[in-house]
Protein backbone atom coordinates (compact mmCIF):
# COMPACT_ATOMS: atom_id res chain seq x y z
CA UNK A 1 0.00 0.00 0.00
CA UNK A 2 1.62 3.57 -0.89
CA UNK A 3 -0.01 6.81 0.30
CA UNK A 4 0.79 10.16 -1.68
CA UNK A 5 0.27 13.73 -1.76
CA UNK A 6 1.32 15.46 -4.71
CA UNK A 7 1.98 19.12 -5.15
CA UNK A 8 -1.00 19.72 -2.26
CA UNK A 9 -2.77 23.15 -1.63
CA UNK A 10 -4.50 23.74 1.22
CA UNK A 11 -6.45 27.60 1.84
CA UNK A 12 -8.57 27.82 5.38
CA UNK A 13 -10.33 31.27 5.50
CA UNK A 14 -9.11 33.35 2.51
CA UNK A 15 -5.26 32.76 3.59
CA UNK A 16 -2.81 30.22 1.84
CA UNK A 17 -1.54 27.56 4.51
CA UNK A 18 0.37 25.77 2.01
CA UNK A 19 1.10 25.07 -1.22
CA UNK A 20 3.32 22.30 -3.41
CA UNK A 21 3.58 19.98 -0.48
CA UNK A 22 4.14 16.28 -1.70
CA UNK A 23 5.21 13.39 0.31
CA UNK A 24 5.17 9.39 -0.21
CA UNK A 25 4.19 6.87 2.36
CA UNK A 26 4.64 2.86 2.12
CA UNK A 27 3.04 0.14 4.80
CA UNK A 28 5.24 0.04 7.44
CA UNK A 29 6.50 3.33 7.96
CA UNK A 30 5.79 6.64 9.64
CA UNK A 31 5.52 10.26 8.99
CA UNK A 32 5.98 12.68 10.91
CA UNK A 33 4.61 16.37 10.57
CA UNK A 34 6.80 18.96 11.96
CA UNK A 35 6.66 22.70 11.79
CA UNK A 36 6.10 25.96 14.37
CA UNK A 37 2.12 26.74 14.76
CA UNK A 38 -0.06 27.61 12.08
CA UNK A 39 2.54 26.01 9.75
CA UNK A 40 -0.58 23.74 7.97
CA UNK A 41 0.18 20.10 10.43
CA UNK A 42 -3.09 19.66 11.40
CA UNK A 43 -4.79 21.15 8.19
CA UNK A 44 -2.70 18.11 6.07
CA UNK A 45 -4.51 15.70 8.54
CA UNK A 46 -7.55 16.43 8.54
CA UNK A 47 -7.09 16.93 4.46
CA UNK A 48 -5.88 13.06 4.16
CA UNK A 49 -9.09 12.28 6.77
CA UNK A 50 -11.65 14.17 4.29
CA UNK A 51 -12.48 17.11 6.43
CA UNK A 52 -10.74 19.56 4.46
CA UNK A 53 -10.49 19.54 0.45
CA UNK A 54 -7.55 20.84 -1.00
CA UNK A 55 -7.87 23.65 -3.07
CA UNK A 56 -4.83 22.29 -5.45
CA UNK A 57 -3.33 18.65 -5.97
CA UNK A 58 -4.24 15.43 -5.37
CA UNK A 59 -3.69 12.29 -2.35
CA UNK A 60 -3.67 9.10 -3.65
CA UNK A 61 -4.15 5.75 -2.00
CA UNK A 62 -2.57 2.63 -4.01
CA UNK A 63 -2.97 -0.82 -2.98
CA UNK A 64 -5.93 -0.05 -0.83
CA UNK A 65 -9.79 -1.91 -0.89
CA UNK A 66 -10.48 0.14 -3.70
CA UNK A 67 -14.39 -0.02 -2.49
CA UNK A 68 -13.58 2.12 0.60
CA UNK A 69 -11.82 6.16 -0.17
CA UNK A 70 -8.85 6.97 1.73
CA UNK A 71 -11.02 8.57 4.67
CA UNK A 72 -12.84 5.14 5.24
CA UNK A 73 -9.50 3.41 5.18
CA UNK A 74 -8.00 5.87 8.03
CA UNK A 75 -7.68 7.08 11.84
CA UNK A 76 -8.04 10.38 12.93
CA UNK A 77 -7.32 11.18 16.23
CA UNK A 78 -7.60 14.90 16.21
CA UNK A 79 -7.12 17.53 19.49
CA UNK A 80 -10.45 16.89 20.90
CA UNK A 81 -11.27 13.61 22.33
CA UNK A 82 -14.95 12.23 20.82
CA UNK A 83 -16.40 10.56 23.31
CA UNK A 84 -19.84 10.73 25.37
CA UNK A 85 -19.24 11.77 29.05
CA UNK A 86 -22.66 9.78 30.17
CA UNK A 87 -21.35 6.40 28.66
CA UNK A 88 -19.22 4.28 30.57
CA UNK A 89 -15.24 3.56 29.32
CA UNK A 90 -16.58 0.21 27.43
CA UNK A 91 -20.05 1.90 25.97
CA UNK A 92 -17.96 4.85 24.19
CA UNK A 93 -15.47 1.79 22.81
CA UNK A 94 -18.64 -0.33 22.07
CA UNK A 95 -20.42 2.96 20.24
CA UNK A 96 -17.27 3.62 17.94
CA UNK A 97 -16.43 0.22 17.21
CA UNK A 98 -19.87 -0.93 15.97
CA UNK A 99 -19.66 2.36 14.37
CA UNK A 100 -16.48 1.96 12.30
CA UNK A 101 -17.28 -1.51 11.65
CA UNK A 102 -14.86 -3.58 14.20
CA UNK A 103 -17.70 -5.13 16.02
CA UNK A 104 -17.22 -5.65 20.05
CA UNK A 105 -14.07 -4.03 20.92
CA UNK A 106 -11.71 -7.01 22.39
CA UNK A 107 -10.76 -6.61 25.98
CA UNK A 108 -7.45 -6.31 24.58
CA UNK A 109 -8.03 -3.08 23.58
CA UNK A 110 -8.64 -1.83 26.95
CA UNK A 111 -5.64 -3.48 28.35
CA UNK A 112 -3.15 -2.24 25.55
CA UNK A 113 -4.21 1.61 27.11
CA UNK A 114 -4.45 0.76 30.07
CA UNK A 115 -8.25 1.11 30.71
CA UNK A 116 -9.46 -2.74 31.57
CA UNK A 117 -9.84 -1.72 35.26
CA UNK A 118 -12.03 1.50 34.34
CA UNK A 119 -14.70 -0.09 32.09
CA UNK A 120 -17.32 0.48 34.05
CA UNK A 121 -16.56 3.78 35.18
CA UNK A 122 -18.62 6.63 33.55
CA UNK A 123 -16.18 8.67 30.89
CA UNK A 124 -17.48 12.10 32.58
CA UNK A 125 -14.86 10.97 35.18
CA UNK A 126 -11.87 10.68 33.71
CA UNK A 127 -8.79 12.44 34.04
CA UNK A 128 -7.53 13.98 30.43
CA UNK A 129 -4.63 11.45 30.57
CA UNK A 130 -6.98 8.56 30.55
CA UNK A 131 -9.53 10.26 28.20
CA UNK A 132 -6.81 10.68 25.60
CA UNK A 133 -6.13 6.54 26.34
CA UNK A 134 -9.56 6.05 25.30
CA UNK A 135 -9.62 7.63 22.22
CA UNK A 136 -6.57 5.73 21.44
CA UNK A 137 -8.13 2.93 21.95
CA UNK A 138 -10.62 3.24 19.04
CA UNK A 139 -7.38 2.60 16.97
CA UNK A 140 -7.42 -1.20 17.73
CA UNK A 141 -11.19 -1.26 18.32
CA UNK A 142 -11.95 -1.31 14.22
CA UNK A 143 -9.30 -2.03 12.15
CA UNK A 144 -7.91 0.33 9.50
CA UNK A 145 -4.50 0.62 7.86
CA UNK A 146 -3.43 4.44 8.04
CA UNK A 147 -3.77 6.45 11.21
CA UNK A 148 -3.71 9.95 11.63
CA UNK A 149 -2.68 11.20 14.74
CA UNK A 150 -2.56 14.95 15.89
CA UNK A 151 -0.64 15.32 19.18
CA UNK A 152 -1.01 11.64 20.01
CA UNK A 153 1.07 12.10 23.09
CA UNK A 154 -1.12 15.29 24.63
CA UNK A 155 -2.12 15.07 27.75
CA UNK A 156 -0.30 11.71 28.13
CA UNK A 157 2.40 10.72 31.32
CA UNK A 158 5.72 8.61 30.49
CA UNK A 159 3.93 5.31 30.90
CA UNK A 160 1.19 6.18 28.75
CA UNK A 161 3.53 7.16 25.93
CA UNK A 162 5.48 4.01 26.10
CA UNK A 163 2.41 2.08 25.33
CA UNK A 164 0.91 4.40 23.01
CA UNK A 165 4.65 3.81 21.17
CA UNK A 166 4.23 0.27 21.40
CA UNK A 167 0.70 0.49 19.80
CA UNK A 168 2.09 2.44 17.09
CA UNK A 169 5.21 -0.18 16.22
CA UNK A 170 2.73 -2.67 16.52
CA UNK A 171 0.92 -1.14 13.75
CA UNK A 172 3.31 -0.57 11.70
CA UNK A 173 4.88 -4.20 11.92
CA UNK A 174 1.77 -5.22 10.45
CA UNK A 175 2.09 -3.21 7.68
CA UNK A 176 0.08 -0.49 8.64
CA UNK A 177 0.88 3.73 8.34
CA UNK A 178 0.87 6.51 10.58
CA UNK A 179 0.74 9.86 9.64
CA UNK A 180 1.34 12.15 13.13
CA UNK A 181 1.78 15.72 13.81
CA UNK A 182 3.97 16.30 16.39
CA UNK A 183 6.10 19.27 18.47
CA UNK A 184 8.45 16.49 19.84
CA UNK A 185 9.58 12.68 19.34
CA UNK A 186 7.11 10.03 19.56
CA UNK A 187 8.85 6.78 19.91
CA UNK A 188 9.34 6.17 16.66
CA UNK A 189 12.67 6.66 16.09
CA UNK A 190 12.62 5.08 12.42
CA UNK A 191 10.02 7.84 10.84
CA UNK A 192 10.87 9.86 8.32
CA UNK A 193 10.13 13.98 8.96
CA UNK A 194 8.03 16.48 6.38
CA UNK A 195 8.33 19.85 7.86
CA UNK A 196 6.43 22.24 7.19
CA UNK A 197 7.58 26.31 6.73
CA UNK A 198 6.68 28.93 8.66
CA UNK A 199 3.19 30.98 8.90
CA UNK A 200 2.07 33.33 6.31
Amino acid sequence: MQLSGIELICNRGGREVFTGLSFTLASGEALLVTGPNGAGKSSLLRMLAGYVHPAGGRLELREGDPELTLPEQAHYLGHQDAFKPSLTVAENLSFWSRYLGGGEPPKAAFEAVGLDGLMDLPAAYLSAGQRRRLSLARLLAAKRPVWLLDEPTSALDRAAQDRLADIMRDHLAGGGMIVAATHGAIGLDRARELRLGAPA
